[in-house]
């Protein structure tokens, strides 16, 4: 996978967008106003910030050496995933897993919303 697709796939979910809040060099694909993935997509490596089950966020990084605790993120929530190093089929799960989370922390008038989207 590479920039182009991940910011591509990234910006399928519904009421999926991208924002530049840390400036011009950092996407940050949002979901109502909530974080579910940081990426620098020119930066080489490709890396990607994304939310995780804290239990399956630890399984991850002893599997992968690919998958690091995320950087300048909640340690315990967030891996950084080299992106070139996995599958793609393996980073469009971790990306939908992390959009998941963030959807299922939503108010429930916001989730249904979606739901009809």
């Amino acid at each position: 996978m590479n920039a182009v697709r991940l910011r591509a796939f990234c910006l399928e979910f519904n009421a999926a967008a991208e924002e530049f809040p840390f400036g011009p060099e950092t996407s940050v694909f949002k979901v109502l106003g909530k974080m579910f993935a940081l990426s620098a997509l020119d930066a080489r490596p490709l890396t990607v910030n994304l939310k995780c089950e804290p239990e399956i966020a630890v399984q991850l990084r002893a599997d992968h050496p690919a998958i690091v605790p995320g950087w300048h993120m909640n340690k315990r929530h967030w891996n950084t995933v080299a992106v070139g190093e996995l599958p793609e089929k393996m980073i469009r799960e971790l990306i939908e897993d992390s959009y998941d989370l963030v959807v299922a922390g939503l108010p429930k008038a916001e989730r249904l919303r979606l739901d009809r989207a």
